[in-house]
Parts: C-alpha cells; sequence; structure tokens
C-alpha cells in the first residue's frame, strides 16, 4: 500500500507546484519584455529595426514565404470576386478564361506542376552558384548572394503561383458549370504563369552576371560606401568639437574608480546601441568606455572595457538650485546595469551583416586575396580590387571621421523661480568608443593586398597608383606620412621579391615619381602618370620631326 501511495503523492505535488511554474516563467518572460521595450532600449529602436531587418533579408526564406502568403491570400479573394459575377459579365473581358471545369482543372494542375518544377530549377542553379562563389570569390561573399532580393522574389514568385493554383483548384467544383468555375481566378493563374516565364528569363540573365567579378566587386565596394557615408560625416559639427575641447572629464576619467566590463556572450561584435549606452551611463553617473572595435571578435571572459564612477563631488552634480543635490548620484555596477549592458551589445557566433566599415572592406581584399592565389592566378581581378579600395579610402580622408565621444545634455529647468544662478547648459560625458583611424583601413585592404602581390608587379605598380590617387584627397599632413609610409612598404616588398633587376628598378622609378609627387605642395593641381625611362625615351624620339627620317 505504502509504494501505491508514494508516486500519487509526487503526481500531487507536482500538479500542485505546476501553476506556480507557469506563474513564474510568464513574470519572467513579462519582465523580459518590459525590459526589450523600455524607455532606454527605445531610444535606439531605429537601429534596432534595422539590424532586425537585415537579419530578414539574409534569411532565404524570408521573401519566399511573403510570397506564400500572398498566394494563400490571393486565392480565396478572387475566388469571393468570381462569386459576385455572372459568366455573361466575365464573357464581357475578352481576355479572361471562359472554359468549363476541365479545361478550369486542367490548366491550374499544368500550371501548378510547371512552376513548381522550374522553382526548384531556379533553386538548383542558386545552389550551384553559390557553391563556385565560395570556391572562386570566398564564403564572406556568399550572404550578398543570399540577400539579393531578386533571387529570392523569382523563387518566391514561384512558389507563390504554386500554392494559389492548388487553393484555386480545390475551388473548382465538377457538374457546376454556372458558379463552380472561378473564372477570374483561373485568368489571373494563367497571367502569373505567364510573368513566371519572364522572370525564368531574367532569373538565368541575372545569374549569369551576378557571378562576375566584377558585379560582385561592385556590390562589395557599394556595401562599403554605404557604411562609410553612415558612420563619416561630410560636415564638422562645430557644437560637438567645442564640447570635446571644453569637457575635462575626457582627461580626467583615468583617475576615477574603475570597474571593468565583462562580454555578456561570446562572438563577434556586430552592433553597438549607441543612445541606450548613453543612458545607461547617465542612469548611473559614469562614464562608458568600449575598448573593443566593432567586428572584433570576445569570448565572455573578455573585458572588453571599463565603467568610470563620477566622482560624487563633480560639478555636474553641484546644481545651485533651490532643490540642492537633485540630481541622480553615481553609484556601482549593479545586476541591473549588467543586464542593461547585455541588451546594449549585440553578439553573433559567426560573422554577419553589420556597419562595419572593416568587414566590408574585407569582402573587397578578400576577393583581391583569392584573385593572386596560385590556384586562381588572375592579376587584372586584383587590380580591379585595389582601385574599388581607392574609391572607399578616398572618400573616408575627405569626409569627418565618427567621433569617439558621446555626451547627454542634463535637461534644463523652465521653472525659473527656482533657479538662484543661471547656469549655460554643459554637455557631460558618457560613452568614449574606439574606432579604427585611417592608417588601420589602409593597412587592412591595401596593405593586405601588398603582402600577398610581393611578387606580381602589375599589382604593386596598382598600389602605388592607388597611392598617388589618395594624395589628392589627403586634407592634412598626418595623412601624408600614412601615404608614403604605405610607399616605402611597396617598394621594399617588390626590392626584396620581384625576380628581375629591371622590374625592381621600374619599381623604384614608379615610387619615387609618387613620392615627389606627395611632397610637392601643388600636387592637387597636377597630374601623375608613371612613364618608364625606356617609354619616355621612345616618347621623345617620337616626339622628334627628325627622328621620323
Amino acid at each position: 500500500m505504502t509504494d501505491n501511495l508514494e508516486p500519487m503523492a509526487v503526481t500531487d505535488d507536482t500538479k500542485r507546484t505546476l501553476p506556480k511554474r507557469l506563474i513564474t516563467v510568464s513574470l519572467s518572460w513579462l519582465q523580459r519584455f518590459a525590459q526589450l521595450w523600455s524607455r532606454q532600449t527605445l531610444a535606439d529602436l531605429p537601429d534596432r529595426i534595422k539590424n532586425l531587418w537585415q537579419q530578414l533579408l539574409g534569411s532565404y526564406w524570408f521573401i519566399p514565404t511573403t510570397c506564400v502568403l500572398a498566394g494563400i491570400l490571393l486565392a480565396p479573394l478572387f475566388i469571393y470576386i468570381d462569386q459576385q459575377f455572372d459568366r455573361a459579365t466575365i464573357k464581357d473581358i475578352r481576355f479572361a478564361f471562359t472554359g468549363d471545369d476541365a479545361s478550369a482543372r486542367s490548366i491550374m494542375t499544368t500550371i501548378a506542376g510547371a512552376v513548381l518544377g522550374v522553382a526548384g530549377t531556379t533553386f538548383s542553379i542558386t545552389i550551384a552558384v553559390l557553391s563556385m562563389a565560395s570556391s572562386q570569390f570566398g564564403p564572406r561573399l556568399l550572404r550578398n548572394f543570399l540577400t539579393d532580393t531578386s533571387n529570392q522574389f523569382v523563387l518566391g514568385a514561384f512558389i507563390g503561383t504554386f500554392s494559389y493554383s492548388l487553393l484555386v483548384l480545390k475551388a473548382i467544383h465538377k457538374y457546376d458549370v454556372g458558379s463552380g468555375v472561378p473564372q477570374l481566378s483561373v485568368t489571373f493563374a494563367i497571367i502569373m504563369a505567364v510573368i513566371c516565364a519572364l522572370l525564368l528569363v531574367y532569373f538565368i540573365q541575372h545569374m549569369v552576371h551576378a557571378i562576375q567579378a566584377s558585379h560582385v566587386i561592385q556590390g562589395a565596394n557599394n556595401d562599403a560606401l554605404a557604411n562609410i557615408h553612415y558612420w563619416y560625416s561630410d560636415h564638422c559639427e562645430i557644437e560637438h568639437q567645442r564640447n570635446v575641447a571644453h569637457n575635462s572629464d575626457i582627461e580626467q576619467h583615468h583617475f576615477w574608480r574603475m570597474v571593468p566590463m565583462h562580454a555578456p556572450s561570446s562572438g563577434y561584435l556586430q552592433h553597438i546601441f549607441f543612445e541606450t549606452l548613453v543612458n545607461l551611463a547617465k542612469d548611473y553617473g559614469g562614464v562608458v568606455r568600449l575598448h573593443t572595435k566593432l567586428g572584433s571578435f570576445v569570448t565572455d571572459k573578455n573585458i572588453i572595457g571599463y565603467f568610470y564612477q563620477r566622482p560624487a563631488e563633480h560639478e555636474s552634480y553641484l546644481q545651485k538650485t533651490k532643490t540642492s543635490y537633485l540630481a541622480v548620484m553615481p553609484r556601482m555596477p549593479d545586476g541591473l546595469f549588467w543586464q542593461r549592458l547585455a541588451k546594449c551589445l549585440h553578439f553573433e557566433r559567426q560573422t554577419a551583416y553589420s556597419d562595419d566599415i572593416a568587414s566590408s572592406l574585407g569582402q573587397v581584399t578578400e576577393i583581391a586575396v583569392r584573385a593572386l592565389s596560385p590556384g586562381t592566378n588572375d592579376p587584372k581581378t586584383a587590380v580591379n580590387c585595389v582601385q574599388s579600395l581607392t574609391i572607399c579610402l578616398s572618400h573616408m580622408m575627405q569626409r569627418q571621421p565618427p567621433s569617439p565621444y558621446y555626451f547627454y545634455t542634463p535637461p534644463h529647468d523652465n521653472d525659473q523661480s527656482d533657479i538662484t544662478v543661471n547656469q549655460p547648459r554643459i554637455a557631460i560625458l558618457a560613452l568614449i568608443t574606439t574606432t579604427p583611424q585611417i592608417s588601420d583601413f589602409i593597412d587592412m585592404s591595401l596593405g593586405e593586398i601588398r603582402r600577398y602581390a610581393t611578387a606580381d608587379l602589375m599589382v604593386l605598380k596598382a598600389l602605388c597608383q592607388a597611392i598617388t590617387d589618395l594624395n589628392y584627397a589627403r586634407v592634412d599632413a598626418s595623412q601624408r606620412q600614412i601615404l608614403l609610409h604605405e610607399l616605402a612598404l611597396i617598394e621594399r616588398a617588390g626590392q626584396e621579391n620581384l625576380g628581375y633587376e629591371e622590374l625592381v628598378k621600374d619599381l623604384q622609378a614608379m615610387c619615387e615619381q609618387a613620392r615627389q609627387f606627395i611632397h610637392s605642395d601643388d600636387a592637387w593641381h597636377q597630374h601623375f602618370e608613371y612613364m618608364s625611362e625606356f617609354n619616355a625615351q621612345i616618347h621623345q624620339r617620337l616626339q622628334t620631326p627628325s627622328s621620323w627620317l
């Protein structure tokens, strides 16, 4: 008897605790939902929506699934419209289908089978192109093919037409000619079948162009330019520069109480939600400093930055009003701080789409590196990549780089009766990030190609030409020194690896002319064109009339 009662007792306890567990789990999820849509999180809502949208486009199922749902919704809609018209009215439409139920069923069956077979063919072609692109251009370029909305829409149109045809086929009734044939629905299916045939031709033509190296380079270049325009501004913010120049916290925060911040998870740092981090630093009265760059790989044990606690006697808290010291006093990070920090940073286990400039430039660089491999041996493609990177770097040198400092302005009290001393609104430092410099971008792009093209004179001369092209975009003396340093590395790489002395002398002569061009104070008004000594002699003789005889 005892053995029979014990299981019943355990089961009763489980039944009693089950509602409590459900309530606990529900409250936990509600708390997470409230934290997700809190005021601090909503500060970066546009960036979070953009991040979610890019993730949806990066998946190959989103647009096709949307097309399937559209087909499922359009089928009952057209069937309902058919029920509102009689056959006599539909016959007045010349292009409308007016056959019987057998003809309609045959047409819909043919359309459904044909578009499903073509959808399988397009999917097979896509897989073959992805396999070839992965081996020729690198696996990092696969996302550019997967996120191609044209391919996704073509596949979605095929399977959407298939789902629509199945539902319309189900609505065709036998022995009921008057109302059993949804003629407008069948007509729309025929139109969709013709459109699918045209889309098949477009898909083949699009894939032929998509696998061309120039098209792939252009796509990666457009992504890099979009990220550069996102981060780099075409004008200088005077107010922000004034805040940086007159803010003493930039130099003094190193002496404050410091708390290390560990990465909330392992992976690649894909997104940083700056407004949320600023609100976090403001609520805890300190400065958050991130040492990890966007796109860097970290583990959950890595220290990604520090939180500097502002002293209680800091001038920003000495508000001279009738209600003195009403501001939030600084406090140490607690459990809620680390939960909010985890929502400010987005990590992925694999590199995905982000606004990281280095990742975009790395795609073009990877194409050039694979083109220089012994198995491919395509220096022309590497030269095209160098020219594409020159365009991106030129835009970066001419624009205003992003500032690593983020401020917030305390709210102004409109109640003038409480104010005894009028003070100007000052910006308070809240966040310091680590941003790569133009020298870092040149090294990770042109420098990476240089390290793989040490024995290729064509690519080395293209790199030298790129340095002279970037000289037109430089705006200060520091950028000149960066270009001269890279030019010296190009010259040294050719001296140590080129096989013939004539090739070395040719590269040295070009580098020397480029060096003189960069040092020239009037370089912006001069045209640089390298001409070797031999070609110069031939050109001079051709220009002399006596040499013609």
